[in-house]
């Protein structure tokens, strides 16, 4: 587990105790929920584009990978 992840566990750990003490405006609460959410989004969106470039890189490789085997047969009858 990184350090950043026990950070964080431990800030909503510490946020829940406030929570069941009403220590926490609601605001607040709902702040965080839109800004996680629009982190989750922002996220989604690269890991998608990424995912579209590896895509696209994998059937390129395909085309070559077709090319030079009929290059390698058509030489070999050759």
């Amino acid at each position: 587990m990184g350090l950043v992840h026990k950070i964080t566990e431990w800030l909503l750990e510490k946020e829940e105790d406030m929570a069941k003490s009403c220590a926490i405006p609601m605001q607040e609460i709902e702040y965080q929920i839109a800004k996680v959410a629009s982190q989750k989004e922002k996220i989604q969106k690269e890991y998608d584009e990424a995912m579209k470039e590896l895509e696209n890189v994998a059937v390129r490789l395909e085309k070559i990978k077709n090319i030079e085997t009929l290059r390698c047969q058509t030489e070999n009858k050759k």
